[in-house]
């Protein structure tokens, strides 16, 4: 198996800037408000959440959860209108683990999002739980 070093040093150099965004400000990264899978397809059943996917193109083609919101991260500051209509609902960031859902978050409140969450585990944990992907 092949590793794209530069794709490693990007992901490496966004993983420290965060945690330097986040010492810096005082914050704890564990503090990110946070569902779990099953909680996540509940809320998105319900109507009372929207899940946004942030994966890349080929991620989502792979597979993906039904009903999402497919913006990849790289994108999101630049495609925000497409979620404004929903700036007074429940936003539920998700990708494969975790981590890029996390900065997605970030992303929404900066832009005056007020309820959102990162999905526990992305898609991973998604899977593990049982619950339906297309």
């Amino acid at each position: 198996m092949r590793i794209n070093s530069k794709y490693c040093r990007t992901r490496l150099s966004i993983g420290f800037f965060l945690c330097l965004v986040y010492a810096v400000a005082g914050a704890d990264p564990t503090s990110i408000p946070s569902v779990a899978p099953k909680e996540a397809a509940a809320m998105q059943t319900t109507k009372k959440a929207i899940i946004v996917d942030v994966r890349e193109d080929n991620e989502w083609q792979e597979q993906h959860i039904p009903g999402a919101i497919h913006i990849p991260l790289g994108q999101l500051n630049a495609r925000l209108a497409e979620l404004n209509r929903y700036k007074n609902s429940t936003i539920i960031t998700q990708c494969r683990s975790g981590r890029r859902s996390a900065q997605a978050l970030e992303v929404l409140k900066s832009a005056g999002f007020t309820q959102i969450y990162n999905m526990n585990g992305g898609l991973t944990a998604w899977t593990n739980a049982g619950l339906s992907t297309e």
